[in-house]
């Protein structure tokens, strides 16, 4: 019989789908492999546990394989005690595909596991401890903690996406009539009753549920989290984080005992279109507002200054108690948002702009699309960088960690000197017009203060 499995062809594969195991050390390590090759995290389809194979490289460099196999009593010692313990261990259990395969040695065989991906997210106990998630990460396997627990659960259809949530503590009454009805006429939907989408079947879109929920038990209608997030009267008072920040400084550090601070609050829609209005003042310089003769400079294209904060109001982490916060400086403007980066986005994909669209609340970021706050389908980031260099801007820079993910904007190189020269009221050693727009401006101001004098 042809052997379904080429242990060539799995070496040639991607390595997250494949571990290798030469001694089967522990046998918790090849449940635990398989129940996150179960869970499927990646969305790979599953993966393969060999054991009694080593990876190694050749003398050139080249990966082989070892095939050193297992003997016949340890082979069936492994084989049963792996099937016991998906049987016993992991909920709901697993039953792997198992195969056997010639090795090295004429007394030794390979003994392979083959786990397709499933619908259910698995836990799995170990002699010791509590049941745990676990998922696969690159070549790794690891518990699945925090966000990638949230990520998987959801993904397999055991929580629903935070913004699909209802608020438990919120009722109608939460939501702000006037709020949602200006949203509705950015939207060109005016035709809609506002009081219309307070139910638990009224739908803006098919990728959007109603605004609220039906307890089951009760019968009481709850605002969903986007909702109250959206349209609520004052949603910081169940959702923490729902709030922001804007901070401008004059130089290029916050070490400066000036600098202008906003915290705001209300209603996420409430909150973006101000935000906006203040990050639409960054995108240029005004040198001379009495003078006939156009004397602003371009900073940055406000749009691309638009697609940033959309994106960082829109696929931030809202379970998290931070701000979104926003901060200019001389030379740059930073966008900081709560959370991660959404599952199957990496930060190299994301600063080489080939990120996929991923949307981590698919909801929100559909409304957001919809009244003109960000773009959908990854285009935001594409938009972003274009304008960027159409302007002659240095490219926007991306960095992230496991809790927050920062945007940064920088400024036209001649605009973010002449904004220091005059935040610092001298003058500058600057070229071309950049210098004799400065000077002018610290020649106004030394005047203004002669005649106050």
């Amino acid at each position: 019989m042809t052997p379904r499995i080429d242990l060539g062809e799995l070496a040639r594969r991607e390595s997250e789908q494949t571990e290798w195991k030469e001694n089967v050390a522990d046998i918790n390590d090849v449940v635990a492999t398989l129940s996150a090759f179960a869970n499927d995290l990646q969305n790979l389809g599953g993966g393969y546990v060999v054991c009694g194979v080593k990876e190694e490289k050749d003398p050139h460099g080249f990966p082989r394989l070892l095939r050193s196999g297992l003997s016949a009593t340890r082979l069936k010692e492994v084989e049963n005690t792996v099937l016991a313990r998906c049987r016993d261990r992991v909920s709901p259990p697993l039953a792997p595909l198992v195969e056997e395969l010639g090795s090295d040695h004429t007394d030794r065989r390979v003994l392979v596991f083959m786990q397709p991906a499933t619908g259910a997210a698995h836990t799995f106990r170990r002699d010791t401890d509590g049941a745990k998630h676990f998922v696969r990460v690159s070549r790794s396997t690891i518990e699945a903690r925090n966000g990638l627990l949230k990520d998987l659960l959801v993904r397999k259809g055991a929580m629903e996406p935070w913004d699909r949530r209802p608020c438990h503590g919120a009722t109608v009454d939460d939501l702000n009539l006037l709020v949602l009805h200006e949203a509705l006429m950015r939207m060109d939907l005016k035709r809609i009753p506002a009081e219309s989408l307070l139910s638990d079947t009224q739908q803006l879109h098919a990728l959007v549920p109603p605004l609220c929920a039906r307890e089951a038990l009760t019968g009481t209608l709850r605002p969903r989290n986007f909702a109250l997030l959206l349209f609520g009267r004052s949603p910081q008072r169940l959702i923490p984080g729902a709030f922001s920040y804007f901070s401008r400084y004059p130089g290029k550090t916050r070490a400066t005992d000036y600098a202008e601070r906003r915290e705001l609050t209300g209603s996420l829609f409430e909150q973006a279109l101000e935000l906006s209005r203040l990050v639409a003042a960054e995108a240029t310089l005004l040198m001379d507002k009495t003078s006939t003769r156009r004397q602003n400079i371009d900073r940055y294209p406000e749009r691309a200054l638009n697609e940033a904060l959309g994106n960082a109001l829109a696929h931030r982490d809202y379970e998290l108690a931070d701000p979104t916060r926003l901060t200019a400086f001389a030379d740059r403007v930073e966008f900081h948002s709560p959370g991660g980066l959404p599952l199957g986005v990496t930060l190299e994909q994301l600063r080489k702009g080939k990120s996929g669209p991923q949307w981590r609340n698919q909801a929100l970021a559909w409304l957001f699309m919809r009244m003109g706050l960000a773009q959908g389908e990854g285009q935001g980031l594409a938009t972003m960088r274009e304008l960027m260099k159409a302007a002659k801007n240095p490219a926007p820079k991306f960095d992230a960690s496991e809790v927050w993910v920062n945007c940064t904007l920088f400024a036209h190189k001649t605009s973010a000197k002449v904004r220091e020269a005059v935040s610092r009221g001298t003058r500058a050693t600057v070229s071309g017009k950049a210098a004799k727009a400065a000077k002018k401006v610290v020649a106004a101001k030394s005047k203004k203060r002669g005649t106050r004098g």
